[in-house]
Parts: C-alpha cells; structure tokens; sequence
C-alpha cells in the first residue's frame, strides 16, 4: 500500500504545479495537517495555554460569563468555545458557572479528530461543529475564543523596491522560502505606507475578521457575549508576526511544515471593526493581567491556597505567569463582544 502523502509532501507538489503560493494557504495548510494529527498541548506537547497553566483562568471565566448571564435575566443560553484544546478551559468555566445555577449545554467548534476525542473524555455529551453555520439559532450565545484566532491565516504583503506585492511561499534547494509576487497590490495598502522602507511588512487575517463578523451577527440577533483572549496589539503594527513553535521553542515557520504550531498576532482593531459592524458593543481589549486581577485572580488564588497549602508556591507561580506583564499579562490581551441589549461586563472600564 503506497503511503499517504505528507503535509509537506502536498504543498511542494502544489507549489511545482502552481508556483508560489500566499502566506494564508500555506498557513492553512499546515495547520490544518498538525492539528488534524496531534494533542499539542501540556509538557510532552509543543505548548502550553493558560487553561492548562491553573484552573483559576477557567474559573474567573465561567464566573464572568455567569454573571453576565445572571444580569441578562437568566435565560437559556449556549456556551460555545472555538477550538478548546483538550476542554480544560470548558471544564474549568462550567464548573464555575455550575456553582451558581448556570448548567448550559456545550458546543465545541472544533475539527482535528485528536483533540475532539480529549474533549470528549471531559464533555461526552457535547456537540462538535466543523464551524459556525450549525451553532444554536434559537438562544443567546456565550461564546469562548481563548488562543483561537492566532492560529488562523494571515496575509501578508511585503513592501519591494519596486512596490508593494503579496508575500507568498516558494519551494527550491533550501527548502520552503518566502518571496514577493509579481502582482502590484499597492491599493491594498493604507496611502500612509506606499512609501514605506523595502522589506516593511503589512499583515491582515481575512479569515479572522469573517469569523468575527460572522460570531457578532450570531450574538446581534440572538443576544449573548463573546470574549476573545490572545496576543496580540489594538492599533496599526507593521512587521512580520509569523512564528512557529516546536517543543516549547521558537522555530522556523518555513520548515516541516504540518509538524509545528503556526501562529501570528491577533489585530484585535479589525476585530474590533468587524464586531461594530453588526452593531455589537465593543470592551476592551485590556491586558490579560489586568482583566484577571480586577476579576478577583488574588482572591482566588488565597482561597486555593488555604484550601491547600502545599500548593502554595505552584499556585502563586500561575498567578504570576498568567498576570505579570513579562510574562502573558500584557502581551494577551481580552476583549469582549456584547448584544447591545446585554449589561456591561465586569473587568472593563468603557
């Protein structure tokens, strides 16, 4: 039986038969191959979330949304997360919200067999969707996006001596390489940057901005929230983002491509844009560190430590690594989506 081909396998025979190929469909593919195969997450994995860090971020999480739930007037609602990773995040919330009468049925937007079956191990009674088009129509929406929207495709134009192209990915003796198109796509570019350096880099994610469109006109027409967390930046910002990670290292992201993490920071304007858009109410986004504190992450983590006292050092090192700006508390980042007849949600100074 002849083998099936590699991820890398399909794109140097696409790349051969069609030339260069953009940032976005190379990103995509090779994503799509490393999840589709692997658990990535925990120590013997390639990285580590902040749902895997410590409990309290799932927690404060499952409260927020409760809360907003409980002022919203308690109606039957959907909790739906968008690529939960192993479902510790799902677990960590629903408990939370459990403590408080808050029992809503889970949907996953998940589509790599790997980690489907790790969440179902946690949630057994779940519904699994490829993507949005099949979530609950009839019921608000409490929707979770925790390191979601950095793995989707970015586009990428690169500014040469003689204009600005698109960014694509070539194949030759050194392997995958990054080269400028030979297409002009200088009206794609904001005029403040036609005359940019040569070797400026623009980055935008139309797949990022569909979904969130997509995620504010869900919530506008049945109520709900949406809060997103990830690195990234609110504002204009040129350079290359792209990065791969490989067993908890940085890597090269042209390299084995279907066997590392592709990432890119998240334009949290465009998502702020698209939101708006469909008349959501936009929060935020804030540091990660400053959302948790104001949260109560220092209560919580007191209460954990009483509770257990020889966890006392491991506990105050999550806090630490989940809140200190050097670590995830500045680089994350937490915004909120809210339907514009939903109350204000805590954490937040709009």
């Amino acid at each position: 039986m002849t083998a099936p081909f590699s991820c890398e396998d399909r794109l140097v025979r696409l790349i051969e038969t069609m030339g260069p190929i953009p940032i976005a469909q190379f990103m995509a593919e090779a994503n799509g191959a490393y999840y589709a195969a692997r658990d990535p997450l925990g120590a013997a994995g390639d990285f580590i979330t902040a749902p895997e860090i410590s409990q309290m971020f799932g927690e404060l999480i499952g409260l927020w949304l409760a809360d907003l739930w409980q002022q919203a007037g308690e109606s039957d609602v959907a909790y739906v997360e968008l690529g939960p990773g192993r479902g510790t995040l799902a677990q960590d919330a629903t408990r939370a919200m459990r403590a408080v009468g808050l029992t809503p049925a889970v949907h996953f937007v998940e589509t790599s067999p790997a980690l489907r079956a790790a969440q179902a191990e946690r949630f057994p009674n779940a519904a699994w969707h490829d993507d949005l088009s099949t979530l609950p129509t009839n019921k608000p929406l409490l929707v979770v996006a925790n390191e979601f929207f950095d793995a989707l495709p970015i586009r990428q134009l690169v500014r040469s001596v003689n204009g600005w192209r698109e960014r694509m990915v070539a194949y030759g003796p050194d392997g995958f390489v990054p080269v400028a198109g030979d297409l002009p796509v200088d009206a794609l570019v904001p005029p403040r940057l036609h005359d940019a350096q040569p070797g400026s880099i623009l980055e935008s994610s139309p797949a990022s901005v569909s979904i969130a469109r997509d995620i504010a006109s869900r919530i506008a027409d049945q109520g709900g929230v949406a809060i997103i967390v990830d690195y990234g930046y609110a504002g204009y910002a040129a350079g290359d983002t792209l990065q791969a990670v490989h067993a908890h290292a940085y890597a090269d992201p042209f390299a084995r491509p279907g066997t590392r993490d592709l990432t890119a920071h998240v334009d949290f304007t465009a998502l702020d844009h698209a939101a708006r858009g469909e008349g959501l109410h936009v929060h935020g986004p804030i540091g990660q560190g400053e959302w948790l504190e104001r949260l109560g992450i220092g209560a919580r983590a007191a209460a954990l430590t009483q509770g257990s006292p020889h966890r006392g050092e491991e506990i105050a090192a999550a806090r630490h690594r989940l809140t200190h700006a050097e670590e995830m508390g500045e680089l994350f980042k937490v915004m909120a989506l809210t339907a514009p007849e939903w109350p204000e949600p805590a954490g937040f100074d709009d």
